[in-house]
């Protein structure tokens, strides 16, 4: 056991029994794709995804648990009476070589102290998360020349179908899913009836807590959305309480019509705000905290003060914990192509069709009958259809768009 003074001891034996604990038969996609040798690595992500298990499971595949190795979660209270600082000189003087810090957003500071601790204690390699919302390189102390980010989504059905006993170990870039669809498919379909997993996934299996029973999981989504408006966001933005109700009804307006296509003057009418750049302000909120999804044409770049052509639902599943029940079945596609395509892909907005990906494919989404007559003048143009286990030609179905990552 750590020989570490008093004041952390209880943060050691919280950390021992946290790791313990964690199972390591599943792990999420992000696992392989970090590069754990980097000195200062960040690991965003929404409430729930699993970023914690995450890292207690890196920690006890590839950690000893010893003095060299410890994990605190930053919303403790320990450090309403000490500062990060403090810790980590008493850790890194008693042996301490890897630091593993869970929420740093809740940790008034934490920009400033990370980058001192990372230039003063050369040796010393910190991997943190955060809240989705939090700017890393625009904190107080700019990181952005000595942290990695990355950031984990919610479960991809292909994460899911391997939760559910469905075993594909890995994913498919996008040409393959254009170009190989009928092999991959038939590769998976052959022993598995994939479109009851499906749309058991639309409806509830996005976050990993699913596992945890279905009676709960919508109460748990709507605890997910409550926390993150009126705590993870006030506490990157500092927002008033005012500010934080008018998020809230924002949120309610835009899934009250899915997709939803913003006048953003009578978006403003309806928060009561009287300024425009408030509107869009709030909108670019609700899409870092990954409730939304806003897409405009590739012309129109990322700045947020430009109007969105249309808004999304970040994910499925937050469809019916938002009680959005009058929403359409071409809706629920939408949004799920959208939200599996955008973890690793840029996805707009296209004049001629649904979506234009990475600025050269064109999409239309829809059931198994969509006809290729919008698109069929288009090149590199496709059809993702809904309710088909194997396509065929340029005619994919919708489920393999969540092979992907």
């Amino acid at each position: 056991m750590y020989y570490i003074k008093y004041t952390m001891e209880r943060l050691v034996q919280q950390f021992l029994r946290r790791v313990g604990n964690v199972s390591t038969d599943f792990k999420r996609y992000l696992f392989d794709e970090i590069n754990w040798n980097d000195r200062l690595i960040a690991i965003k992500g929404s409430r729930g995804v699993g970023k914690t298990t995450m890292l207690l499971q890196y920690i006890k595949l590839n950690r000893e648990l010893d003095e060299q190795t410890l994990y605190v979660s930053l919303d403790d209270i320990f450090f309403q009476a000490q500062t990060l600082v403090d810790l980590v000189d008493e850790f890194y003087t008693n042996g301490g070589k890897f630091l593993y810090l869970d929420e740093v957003h809740k940790y008034d500071n934490w920009s400033t102290e990370i980058k001192n601790i990372y230039d003063n204690y050369d040796d010393l390699y910190i991997v943190f998360t955060s809240s989705s919302v939090l700017e890393i390189n625009k904190g107080d102390a700019d990181l952005s020349r000595r942290v990695v980010a990355y950031e984990l989504k919610g479960l991809s059905f292909r994460e899911y179908l391997n939760l559910e006993g469905v075993r594909v170990d890995s994913s498919f870039g996008l040409e393959d899913v254009l170009h190989k669809h009928m092999q991959i498919a038939q590769d998976i379909t052959t022993s598995h009836r994939v479109l009851i997993h499906f749309k058991k996934y639309l409806d509830s299996g996005y976050y990993p807590f699913y596992k945890e029973g279905e009676a709960s999981y919508f109460g748990k989504i709507n605890n997910v959305i409550n926390l993150t408006i009126e705590s993870d966001i006030p506490s990157v933005y500092k927002t008033e309480f005012k500010t934080i109700n008018k998020i809230k009804r924002l949120l309610y307006v835009v899934s009250t019509s899915l997709p939803y296509e913003p006048n953003i003057t009578k978006l403003a009418q309806q928060l009561e705000t009287t300024s425009r750049t408030s509107a869009l302000q709030y909108l670019d909120y609700l899409e870092k905290a990954n409730l939304i999804s806003s897409l405009k044409t590739s012309a129109k770049g990322n700045n947020y003060l430009v109007k969105p052509d249309k808004i999304y639902l970040e994910n499925t599943n937050l469809i019916k914990a938002l009680g959005s029940q009058l929403v359409n079945e071409g809706t629920i596609r939408e949004t799920f192509f959208n939200n599996q395509l955008s973890v690793k892909h840029q996805v707009n907005t296209s004049k001629e069709s649904d979506f234009l990906v990475d600025t050269k494919y064109t999409f239309e989404v829809g059931g198994r009958g969509k006809k290729t007559t919008q698109i069929k003048s288009l090149e590199n143009a496709f059809i993702a259809a809904d309710n088909m286990e194997i396509g065929f030609r340029n005619k994919i179905p919708l489920w393999l768009f969540g092979m992907t990552y």
